[in-house]
C-alpha cells in the first residue's frame, strides 16, 4: 500500500471525474497537479499548472490522426487542440492511467477521454477504465480489455481522467480505489 503523501496525482481539474479525483486527492493528502492553459476553465485550481504555449506545442498532435486512431472526426478548433495537447502532459506525467468513462465496442473510451486512454496505450502505461455503464473496472492488456475486480493505484506518479458526466457508481469506483490503494 502506498503512502499517499509520497504520491502525486496528475489531472486537468475539468468538471465531473477529473474534479472528484482531485477533491480525494486533496482530501487524502496527496499532491495534485492539474494542467490547464489559458482560457480553459479548470473546476479544480489546486495545484493548477497553466501550461504556456511553447509547452502546449511540445505535446502537438495531429487531429486526423486522433480521428482515425478513435475512428470519430474530432473539431478542429484550436481550443479542442489545446485540449488533447494537455491530456498529453497528464499522460506523460504520470506512471499509471486511470479512468472513469465508457469503453465502445471498438475498444476506444467515448469522448475526448478517449484520448487519454489512448495516449496512455501508445506509451505503454498501465491503464485501468471505470465503465460506468457496465458497471465496472477494466485494465487493457495484450491489445483488449479484461475485467478488474478490484484494482489498487500501484505507482506514486498517477494519472487521472474522465468524463464530465461522472455517476454515483463512477465515484463509488473511484472513492473505493482510493481506499483500497492509500494509507491515510
Amino acid at each position: 500500500m502506498l503512502t499517499a503523501n509520497d504520491c502525486t496525482l496528475f489531472s486537468g481539474g475539468a468538471t465531473g471525474a477529473e474534479a472528484f479525483f482531485g477533491a480525494l486527492a486533496e482530501r487524502y493528502g496527496i499532491q495534485e497537479v492539474n494542467f490547464s492553459f489559458n482560457g480553459h476553465q479548470a473546476e479544480r485550481t489546486h495545484g493548477l499548472r497553466v501550461l504556456t504555449n511553447d509547452e502546449l506545442v511540445l505535446k502537438d498532435v495531429s487531429l486526423g490522426y486522433v480521428s482515425k486512431l478513435l475512428k470519430r472526426e474530432y473539431t478542429h478548433a484550436p481550443i479542442f487542440r489545446k485540449v488533447l495537447q494537455s491530456i498529453c502532459w497528464q499522460v506523460s506525467n504520470g506512471n499509471e492511467v486511470f479512468v472513469v468513462g465508457t469503453i465502445l465496442e471498438d475498444g476506444t473510451v467515448r469522448g475526448g477521454t478517449g484520448w487519454g486512454a489512448e495516449f496512455a496505450k501508445i506509451c505503454n502505461k498501465p491503464l485501468l477504465v471505470f465503465d460506468q455503464a457496465k458497471n465496472g473496472w477494466f485494465r487493457w492488456a495484450n491489445e483488449s480489455w479484461a475485467s478488474e475486480s478490484a484494482p489498487v493505484v500501484r505507482q506514486r506518479l498517477f494519472t487521472a481522467t474522465g468524463t464530465r458526466f461522472l455517476e454515483k457508481n463512477g465515484q463509488t469506483a473511484v472513492e473505493e480505489l482510493f481506499a483500497r490503494s492509500f494509507q491515510k
